[in-house]
């Protein structure tokens, strides 16, 4: 039986499982895996933990899903995803956090993302740029859903996904304090375009599950206002866990 080499995994591991929930830092994927186990009362077991990619198997009204990180990026996550869908993986669901560009968008709030800016490279080695990278539109569905099931505040609509923390957010702290003038007043033609928030994962994950043919969405808790606020335990905090809640109640819509 044939192991995928940057998982770790073979079919016989992930017992069948059909689901998959992307957080991108390795140590949520425990979180996760306990927060389904003290909902369902179920167990969970760690599979495997190679480089970025920590994946524990849950379960769900007795039907196992895998829990596995992607580390920072687009790179890393199309790893994830290429190598999760030759295992059998047809849904994928990114479980992360993000900085908001909306006034109308506090931190804590939910974004399910309907379609991404394509500002990262990894996706253009799946397609063309002009290919949209959007949400499948039951795991669109599922999301808001799972937002009203556990009284989430939520927003649905647009993400700019980046490939850079720094100068692709159009942040000014960082060690040159330069941003490039490709990205300097991005933010607010972000806004004028209604953009909702920043992250670094959402365009590669539509991307690839779109062309792949299987089911691709993102929910990410908001803890900071991109490109100027500082991240806080507390909002940390908050974001992680409202957006893993929403994304296990959503979760339930399509196992």
């Amino acid at each position: 039986m044939d192991t995928v080499y940057h998982l770790d995994l073979n079919s016989e591991k992930i017992r069948g499982a059909k689901i998959a929930l992307l957080p991108g830092d390795p140590f949520r994927s425990q979180i996760i895996a306990e927060t389904i186990s003290g909902i369902y009362g179920t167990g969970n077991k760690k599979l495997a933990w190679k480089r970025e990619f920590c994946t524990y198997l849950a379960e769900i009204g007795g039907i196992p899903l895998l829990v596995t990180s992607t580390g920072i990026g687009g790179p890393s996550a199309s790893i994830a995803i290429d190598e999760l869908a030759q295992l059998g993986i047809g849904t994928f669901i990114r479980v992360g956090t993000t900085g908001a560009i909306q006034e109308r968008v506090d931190i804590g709030d939910v974004i399910i993302t309907s379609g991404s800016v394509r500002l990262d490279g990894a996706s253009t080695h799946y397609a063309p740029i002009e290919y949209p990278a959007v949400a499948h539109h039951e795991v669109l569905n599922a999301l808001v859903e799972g937002a009203k099931k556990t009284k989430t505040r939520y927003h649905v609509g647009i993400t700019a996904s980046s490939d850079t923390f720094y100068p692709g957010e159009e942040r000014y702290d960082s060690f040159t304090k330069y941003v490039l003038r490709k990205f300097q007043g991005a933010t607010k033609e972000w806004q004028k375009l209604h953009v909702l928030n920043y992250e670094m994962e959402s365009s590669t994950v539509l991307t690839l599950t779109a062309t792949m043919g299987l089911r691709g969405g993102c929910i990410t808790g908001v803890v900071n206002r991109g490109g100027t606020g500082k991240i806080t335990k507390e909002s940390l905090k908050a974001g992680e866990e409202h957006a893993i809640r929403v994304a296990i109640a959503a979760t339930e819509c399509l196992v």
